[in-house]
Formats: structure tokens, C-alpha cells, sequence
């Protein structure tokens, strides 16, 4: 396998800049090429109106295309409109018998996240391939005639033009300018929000901001098994002697007081496509920076007595996996994105380059250590890359799983109260079910000299509605923006809120408001709700959770 640095290939796609810049013009402008971009693009299309898709990536759909096959869905009775038949699509697409290359069709099984993988009388499938999603979000972009730029990257200092409280235009890096009457930012970080001048915050909200249960730290908070908990792992160089020194990927930076909060964000990874296909595989490559020592923490979780390395491992059609974190050392690289949400773009690259380091060099390393139990060692050199996905990228994801960057803070800010109906939501534009599911922010040091992850919490709502003004800018501060993906939400309901499924609902009403405020020659904020209501119902759109049966 040729091995892709993704700080060079992107370096050399921006650098790819036209002699003329352009200039476009649509009713609205999409940033971002997220699943909630193509929503939202086909749902501007079907309201008769024109729209341009300004894409810093190469690749449409955003996780959802990128890895993330194995869906986090909680209750799908509450998924409709167009996030619905995206999943009705991938179901269309595994009925075909030549969807099924490497393994049979009643071989794959029927297991999803706490779901069926496919509701035959419902027509839709929850789990897929990458390719498959690729191929769906690329269908309704050549469907409905979505002009989409791609590599285009937006001038985060001086390529917006703001008119009035609205944005007249935005121009990427390579000269090209959109303009437009509204715009939506459907990007995970929310470049264009920020862009803008709309307020927003990173990080963790202390309980006091919204009376929240789960706000802040959360030392101690084991509703996942991303933990070390009675794991008696040493955290320095020399066992015992804290003047050692203290062992890679283990902060030494104090935890902080519970319920406090800080700048920290939930850890981020790739969402890796494996097969054990051994004609479809290619054997994980060693990292060029690899370093053995760098692992050692993992060594001392498995002298500890772990065993769960592959847990998930989480299988998709076609002998394939979506292989996601598990346990207190896996693909999670704790700690090394706080200043991802605000970096440059160049050190966004980097950023992504030693996240796919990290995550090689702890393939490699079950692949390779002594230290590793002869069992695992083994089991993981019969996995490898699929050699069939993200062939333009060497194989590897050129999504990193952004869980959260910035957070507008809007007209309306959802919280715990909210998701745990323990407040009302206003206007609702959609529904979220799934858990309330932080990964860790830290690897920290307590104070009996063990280590510790914190930051991960997993609390079930039921169904919860989404309100309007999660997805609005506060109206002194832009009349005709939306924001789809980096919601106004606190950072325990964000845990919620950012699923796939619920993206592609906020992207479909986003683009529902904004076209309705074009029609009515209105500010965003002020479309009203009533007929906002009855246009997202007539279009599929599940708003309430009343009278509903799973």
C-alpha cells in the first residue's frame, strides 16, 4: 500500500489554485460537504430554489461516507425527511446481489447499535459500507444537479462580506467568491459561523451555566468501559517513583474540580474501515515516526489483565469493519485536539496527521509487542485496510471524527434540562434519541498515583425534540445564517445531538427555513414557526415523539 501523508495531500490541494478566481451566485450557499450539506442542498432543489455546495472536502458526507457506517441511531422511529432516505437508499443498495462481493447477504447477520442493522418493512439499513454512503450522497448530488465546488477552502480572516447583519458573500482561499441571500455553515467546526462574527464557545460548560447534572469534570463517571478503573496502571517511567518521569499519552496537568469547567474537548479518531478478507486486505503499515515506548501505558493495561481489544470491531456487509474506541488506551487520542476547533488550517493538517500516527502506531503495536498478549497479537495481524475504500486516500479515512469543535451560542441553547425533559423545547425542527455520549477529554494522574480517563459520560434520554433556535444565530448578529452541525448546544446535550441521522434532519430544516425566509423577505429568525411546522411535516419530518411506537 502506497502510504498517504494527509499533511502533504492536503497541503498540495489547497496549493492547487486556478489562474482566474470566479465569482457564483445562488439563492443559498452551503458551507461544508458534511451529510447535512447534501440534505440540505436536495431540500433547497426541491423548493424550487438554486444552490451551490462549497466544500473544503474532496469527499461529500462527512463521517457518514468517512467510516462511520455503523450507526449511532438510539430510537429510529424519531429519523425522517431526507435522513430517512438516506437510510432507505443504503437499504436499496445491499439488495442488489453485486453490493455483496466478499461475503453472502444472509451471512452479514442483523446486529446494529442496540438496533436491527435492516427494518425489512421500513425498507432501511443502518449499516454500510463507506463506499455505500459515498455512493448515495454522490446519487442525490447528480439527481437533483447540486453544483458542488470542492477543496474549497474558506478565507477564515477576510472571505466574509457582511452587509447589514446579513452576509452578502463568502470567498474561499483560492479567489473564488459565493454569494447569496442565505447562507448555512454545515460544517462540524463551524468556520463559517465564526467567520462571521456569531458567538460561540469550545469546551465544557460548568455545572452552574445551566444547572446541568452532567456538566464539567466528571471524575469518577464510569458509564462506559473507556476507563481504567480498578486497573492498577502506574502512570510513570519507573514504576512508583514519580521523579522518573511520566509515561507518553498521560497528562500531568491537574484533573481539575468536579463539575468545573474547562476548555478541554471529547477525543477525537478515525472511524477505520478493516477487513479480514485476506484477497480485499492490506496489512496495517508501520508509522514512520513509530515508537515503541509511546505505548507503554497500553502494555501496563494489558499486564493489568485487559483483554478487550476488539470490542469494537463493529461489523459492516462485506467482512468490513467500523472500528471505533474501546477501553482505556485504544483509538481515542485523549488530549491532543484542544486546539483543533481554532487552529489554522495547517494545523488542522497536522492535528489530523498525528491522530492517524497515533491510531497506526497502536495497530502496530498490537501487531508487534511482546508486550501484547500472544492471542492479540495474532488475531490483529489477520486484519488489515480494506483495500477497496478510500482508494483516493491510500486506503485511510480522510475524515478524522471531529465529536465536537465550537458551539454556537444562539437563540436558544440546548441542554440537559432539555434532552431529560426536565424543560420544555420550543419550535422543534427535529429529533435526537440517542445517548448523551462524551468520550474522555484527559488521561490524568489521581492523587494515589494511578491513571485515570475523565470526560466520558453516557446518560439515556427518550426522544427529545430539537428546537429551532439551536440552529440560529442571535438576530443582532446575523439575519440570515444557519448553522446545522455546530448547534447551539451545551457540551453535555452536543454528546446527543451530534449524530449523524441528526444532522442530515438539521440540514433538511435548515435549508426548509432558510428558503422560506428568502420567500417571505424575512430575517432567518424571523420565519414563523406555524408554517415552518407544516412545511417540515408535509416533507417528512418527525417533530414529536407523541404517539409513537418503536
Amino acid at each position: 500500500m502506497k502510504h498517504i501523508n494527509l499533511t502533504i495531500l492536503a497541503t498540495s490541494l489547497l496549493s492547487q489554485a486556478p489562474v482566474n478566481a470566479a465569482e457564483h451566485e445562488a439563492d443559498v450557499i452551503i458551507y461544508g460537504g458534511t451529510s447535512a450539506a447534501v440534505t440540505a442542498a436536495v431540500q433547497v432543489k426541491k423548493m424550487g430554489k438554486s444552490v451551490i455546495i462549497v466544500s473544503p472536502d474532496q469527499r461529500l458526507g462527512g463521517l457518514s461516507s468517512g467510516g462511520l457506517g455503523f450507526t449511532d441511531t438510539g430510537n429510529k422511529t424519531v429519523i425522517g425527511g431526507l435522513s430517512r432516505e438516506f437510510y432507505h437508499r443504503i437499504y436499496k443498495h445491499y439488495q442488489e446481489p453485486e453490493s455483496w462481493k466478499f461475503q453472502k447477504k444472509e451471512d452479514y447477520g442483523d446486529a446494529g447499535m442496540g438496533n436491527r442493522a435492516t427494518d425489512h418493512g421500513e425498507n432501511t439499513m443502518w449499516i454500510f459500507e463507506p463506499s455505500a454512503a459515498l455512493r448515495v450522497f454522490n446519487g442525490f448530488i447528480a439527481e437533483h444537479g447540486i453544483p458542488v465546488h470542492r477543496g474549497a477552502y474558506l478565507d477564515r480572516e477576510k472571505g466574509v462580506k457582511m452587509e447589514d447583519g446579513t452576509i452578502a458573500s463568502i470567498t474561499t482561499l483560492d479567489g473564488d467568491t459565493f454569494s447569496g441571500k442565505v447562507f448555512l455553515d454545515t460544517t462540524y467546526e463551524g468556520d463559517l459561523m465564526a467567520a462571521a462574527g456569531v458567538s460561540y464557545t469550545v469546551g465544557r460548560e460548568g455545572r452552574s451555566v445551566y444547572g446541568e447534572e452532567w456538566a464539567g469534570v466528571m471524575k469518577g463517571a464510569h458509564q462506559h468501559p473507556h476507563h481504567f478503573r480498578d486497573l492498577p496502571v502506574d502512570p510513570y517511567v519507573v514504576p512508583g517513583d514519580p521523579s522518573s518521569g511520566i509515561l507518553p499519552l498521560i497528562s500531568a496537568e491537574p484533573p481539575g474540580e468536579q463539575n468545573s469547567g474547562d476548555k478541554r474537548i471529547q477525543a477525537y479518531n478515525f472511524r477505520i474501515c478493516m477487513t479480514n478478507v485476506a484477497e480485499n486486505r492490506i496489512p496495517f503499515p508501520k508509522p514512520d515516526n513509530y515508537d515503541e515506548k509511546r505505548y507503554e501505558v497500553l502494555g501496563r493495561v494489558y499486564d493489568a489483565g485487559w483483554r478487550e481489544t476488539f470490542h469494537k470491531f463493529d461489523p459492516i456487509p462485506n467482512h468490513k469493519t467500523d472500528t471505533n474506541n474501546h477501553g482505556p488506551v485504544s483509538t481515542d487520542h485523549i488530549g491532543a485536539n484542544y486546539d483543533y476547533p481554532e487552529a489554522s488550517y495547517e494545523r488542522r493538517r497536522e492535528i489530523v496527521q498525528e491522530h492517524k500516527d497515533y491510531i497506526l502506531g497502536w495497530l502496530y503495536y498490537n501487531m508487534t509487542s511482546e508486550r501484547v498478549p500472544e492471542k492479540i497479537r495474532k488475531e490483529m495481524n489477520t486484519w488489515g485496510l480494506a483495500k477497496d475504500e478510500f482508494v483516493e486516500t491510500g486506503n485511510w479515512s480522510p475524515q478524522i471524527y471531529v465529536r465536537e469543535a465550537r458551539r454556537m451560542v444562539g437563540n436558544f441553547v440546548m441542554t440537559e434540562n432539555e434532552l431529560l425533559k426536565r424543560k420544555p423545547t420550543p419550535d422543534s425542527i427535529g429529533m435526537g434519541a440517542y445517548s448523551i455520549d462524551s468520550h474522555n477529554t484527559q488521561r490524568y494522574i489521581s492523587a494515589d498515583g494511578r491513571v485515570h480517563n475523565e470526560g466520558d459520560i453516557g446518560v439515556n434520554p427518550k426522544p427529545y425534540e430539537i428546537a429551532y433556535g439551536a440552529i440560529l444565530p442571535k438576530k443582532a448578529e446575523c439575519q440570515n445564517l444557519l448553522v446545522t452541525c455546530a448547534v447551539s448546544a451545551s457540551h453535555v446535550a452536543y454528546g446527543s445531538i451530534r449524530m449523524e441521522p441528526v444532522f442530515m434532519i438539521l440540514g433538511q430544516s435548515a435549508a426548509t427555513a432558510g428558503v422560506m425566509a428568502i420567500e417571505k423577505g424575512v430575517a432567518v429568525q424571523d420565519v414563523g414557526y406555524p408554517d415552518l411546522e407544516k412545511k417540515l411535516i408535509e416533507d417528512g419530518q418527525v417533530l414529536t415523539f407523541e404517539g409513537r411506537v418503536r
